[in-house]
């Protein structure tokens, strides 16, 4: 697999691959564990052996391991006079494995409730969390080169040998180690290509424009010479789209129209062509390639490949049958099909992706631009979040950043953001607290800014919650006098989540351990954002250090 530019005249080789395959979910199957840096890249947890050895060595992982001992508990008593309780193996910077279960109760608490169900496998004290347990099989476990957390892996007292626990510390750490100082040298690679690229584009002559678009456009394969993208030509994409025909345009962004297509195998296919005026569009398709194709989990749209021919620039995307969220949840003969059972898995299933963005994938990402018609529905209505090409990644031990180009969705911006060009994972969950209460009341948050009484959704969520009348809120397609109680904790977290100063909103982990468990007493919200009436003259926003907002109207 290669990519390829066509400049001056000449096809020029830029990368081919593969390179690194531990962003595909479930890589090393059940119990087993990925490290880009290791060889082979898949290994099993400690105290398992692979499942089929030799397919393993073969490298085809996807059959996992098992465990090497019984566990006690697994064990026939009348039969073995073991007597010596299982225990745990301590894993450092670990990526953790999927469908943990929170449990809120301290470290040793979690220790000891693991140990006596046999059918906890492991656990981890997660910093925003707390105790997470995981029952049956362990998958998507990886081992990263910075960040991560201790996972404690049940194993029998046998596979507890000191000596042998040890060596294993100490080989991840080298691991680690090794990791971090490759990542750290893949990163400077990066920063003298994009410094290269940059000192390129300030050549070039305003009145130039085709070589403008093919530079900005090698800066992209210089970037995207890291990832693991399939080729698609433009014939094919042509012939999936039908010439790209109208017909066949499912919309269109700040990037440029998005069409439906089909494959000569029968997969169905969204295309996202790059139109050659727009300037964003490019900077977006750099970012994009950048971002996605590191990411693979169940609630992100999977990125499949791209396209740089012609000097077309374009990405191709799963297809998602049933579009967009907002296409059901604002439409007054659609949101019945979106009862409240189908709302509750939406919710939680944009939650698991972003908790995957900002603390569980290998790298950690700011979307930025959090919205309804963000959020695609596959065929069962199952959410997956798309459109990264405002996302930034941040550093290992980053918090927050700043820009001087806001870029967004107006009533989807958190203050800091908008008017001070500040964003960290807290601005996600002001989106995500948007989107909440949007989901939960069936109405847009900009439904209101004609309104004589309201300035927004979240202004008549703030009355509502204050007067006790907090029902009033949930969308009568959905009430349901048996949820009430759910429906009011959704209103309640949504609250906090859109609460003005982003030290006072709960990072992801916490929102999602409010939703799904049955915490007795949540914090009281403290004041919205943008909930004061706006004079006429102030409904434009505006940024006092001169930040240009950009405004990126739905896809």
């Amino acid at each position: 697999m290669q990519l390829r530019a066509l400049l001056n005249g000449d096809w020029t080789n830029y990368w081919s691959g593969p390179e690194n395959q531990c962003g595909v979910y479930g890589k090393c199957g059940p119990f087993g564990s990925c490290n880009p840096q290791g060889s082979p890249i898949c290994t099993c947890l400690p105290g398992f052996k692979p499942r089929d050895t030799k397919e393993w060595n073969l490298g085809n992982w996807t059959g996992g391991c098992l465990r090497k001992q019984l566990l006690k508990c697994e064990r026939n008593q009348s039969v073995s006079g073991e007597d010596k309780q299982d225990g745990f193996l301590k894993l450092t910077y670990m990526k953790v494995p999927d469908f943990a279960e929170p449990k809120g109760i301290s470290e040793e608490e979690c220790l000891k409730d693991c140990l006596n169900n046999c059918s906890c496998a492991a656990y981890a004290v997660y910093n925003g969390i707390g105790c997470m347990q995981w029952n049956g099989i362990l998958i998507d476990s990886a081992q990263l080169p910075y960040d991560g957390t201790n996972l404690y892996i049940r194993v029998a007292y046998s596979e507890l040998n000191t000596k042998r626990g040890s060596k294993a510390v100490i080989a991840s750490t080298v691991a680690a180690a090794i990791a971090l100082i490759s990542f750290c040298g893949c990163l400077c690679w990066k920063w003298m290509a994009k410094q290269k690229g940059k000192e390129q584009q300030a050549k070039v002559s305003s009145t130039e424009e085709v070589h403008r678009v093919e530079d900005m456009i090698t800066v992209t394969v210089d970037q995207a010479k890291f990832e693991e993208l399939p080729l698609f030509t433009y014939e094919a994409l042509a012939k999936a789209t039908d010439n790209f025909q109208s017909n066949n345009k499912l919309g269109k962004g700040g990037f440029g129209p998005v069409y439906k297509g089909k494959l000569l195998d029968g997969q169905e296919i969204a295309v996202k062509r790059l139109s050659n005026s727009s300037t964003q569009g490019i900077e977006e398709f750099m970012n994009e390639v950048v971002v996605i194709s590191k990411l693979q989990h169940r609630n992100l749209v999977k990125l499949l490949g791209c396209c740089i021919e012609r000097e077309e620039t374009m990405l191709v995307y799963e297809y998602m049958p049933n579009k967009s969220l907002d296409a059901y949840l604002f439409d007054a003969n659609k949101q019945k099909l979106l009862d409240w059972r189908r709302r509750v898995i939406i919710v939680e299933g944009i939650g698991r992706a972003l908790l995957y963005l900002h603390r569980d994938s290998r790298l950690k990402i700011i979307h930025r631009d959090l919205k309804a018609s963000n959020i695609l529905l596959d065929e069962d209505l199952k959410p997956k979040i798309s459109d990264f090409g405002l996302a930034r990644i941040f550093g290992g031990h980053q918090d927050q950043a700043n820009t001087n180009r806001v870029v967004g969705t107006y009533g989807y911006m958190s203050p800091e953001y908008a008017m001070k060009g500040r964003f960290s994972e807290k601005s996600d969950v002001y989106s995500f607290g948007v989107l909440l209460l949007e989901i939960v009341s069936g109405r847009r948050n900009t439904s209101f800014y004609n309104d004589e009484n309201e300035v927004s959704l979240l202004g008549h969520a703030w009355k509502l919650w204050n007067e006790n009348e907090a029902t009033k809120l949930i969308d009568a397609a959905i009430f349901d006098p048996g949820a009430i109680t759910e429906m009011l904790r959704y209103i309640h977290v949504g609250l906090l989540c859109v609460q003005e100063f982003a030290k006072d909103r709960p990072d992801v982990s916490a929102v999602l351990l409010m939703l799904t468990s049955e915490i007795s007493h949540l914090p009281r919200p403290k004041f919205p954002a943008y909930t004061e009436r706006l004079g006429p003259s102030e409904k434009s926003c505006c940024s006092s250090n001169s930040i240009t907002l950009t405004i990126v109207d739905g896809r």
